[in-house]
């Protein structure tokens, strides 16, 4: 059976990937409860209905397939509906399934009313996907039973489930495995005052529970929008706090976070190299991203996945025909920097 595995792109604070020591640590900051999950109303508010109908109904959840950037809280909200619908959940990715007897192990495996999450979905091969087809729409697979000219394939039948995917590339994702999913949702970045609510109970939860108002806005103001990260910032003041350092008010808050290099834009050194990189090295001037790449001393993929999407986001840079080009914004952010 293939297992799930995470690997962070880049070890950066900022970076919306899970790392590994997270997998494990920041499963007790979590909400179980869907009343507990914050923010994504409109989501929470369909997910309730559909759960509510499922067990009113005897039936298994309908296929959900959530998307939008890493980071967002799709692992949680997964582990969310298994404990609403009272479901075993099992967990693997997309890289992780590399044979279709991988797939068939784990479909066979699985019980009545029970959850499969799929990290990464887009990243399954064809394949695959073709096992998925039948198991989704019928709850059966086919068997190839002999070999060669010989060869048969049989139908199995399979427990009935629910599949939940995810993934940050709706593009990447085959429309035959797409049109499958009877709820496709979009998960939104966070308001600045929701992070705060989650950053609050997150120490509530730590047992440091004396943090300022003012404090607990500043970490979410740093957190670019995202839970994750909103929850390493919280683990690393409290480590802070374990060794004596006060972490209390938001002067104290903000010394630390300009000890290991993130601003109040929540943007870190390599953030801070590519827009100096645009502004000083090309004056501005629009860069092809290979160039800009190169330059950084990145990989293309870094630049493009893990750091740009947040400078699109703030409205730091912008993509034009001709490359990346820093923004008005931008300009003024260094302004008021000087």
């Amino acid at each position: 059976m293939a297992i799930k595995s995470s690997k962070p792109d880049i070890e950066r604070t900022v970076s919306p990937r899970q790392q590994e020591d997270e997998i494990i640590s920041e499963i007790s900051l979590r909400p179980r409860r869907l009343d507990e999950y914050v923010w994504q109303a409109q989501m929470k508010e369909h997910l309730s209905v559909a759960i509510q109908s499922a067990k009113i109904r005897n039936k298994p959840l309908e296929h959900i397939l959530f998307y939008w950037p890493p980071g967002l809280g799709k692992t949680t909200i997964s582990t969310i509906i298994a404990h609403e619908m009272g479901s075993a959940i099992k967990s693997t990715s997309g890289p992780a399934i590399e044979k279709q007897s991988d797939i068939i192990s784990i479909l066979t495996s699985l019980t009545e009313g029970e959850i499969l999450f799929i990290d990464e979905i887009h990243r399954l091969r064809p394949q695959i996907e073709e096992i998925l087809y039948s198991a989704m729409e019928d709850y059966q697979i086919d068997i190839m039973i002999g070999s060669g000219t010989g060869a048969t394939s049989v139908k199995m039948d399979i427990p009935a489930f629910t599949l939940i995917g995810a993934t940050t590339r709706l593009s990447n994702l085959s429309n035959p495995l797409r049109d499958r999913f009877g709820n496709v949702m979009k998960l939104d970045f966070y308001e600045t005052i929701d992070l705060a609510r989650i950053i609050k109970r997150s120490f509530s939860l730590l047992g440091l529970s004396t943090l300022s108002d003012a404090a607990i806005l500043s970490v979410a103001e740093r957190s670019r929008w995202t839970p994750r990260i909103a929850n390493r910032y919280v683990k690393i003041l409290r480590d802070y706090a374990t060794v004596g350092k006060p972490i209390e008010n938001k002067d104290e808050c903000e010394a630390i976070f300009e000890g290991f290099g993130v601003d109040s834009y929540g943007l870190d050194i390599l953030d801070r190299k590519l827009m100096m990189h645009l502004m000083e090295s090309f004056h501005g001037r629009p860069v092809g991203l290979s160039t800009l790449a190169s330059v950084v001393g990145e990989e293309v993929a870094t630049i493009e996945d893990v750091v740009e999407p947040y400078l699109l986001q703030i409205g730091f840079i912008e993509r034009t025909p001709r490359g990346r080009q820093i923004t008005m914004k931008w300009e003024e952010y260094m302004r008021k920097t000087e």
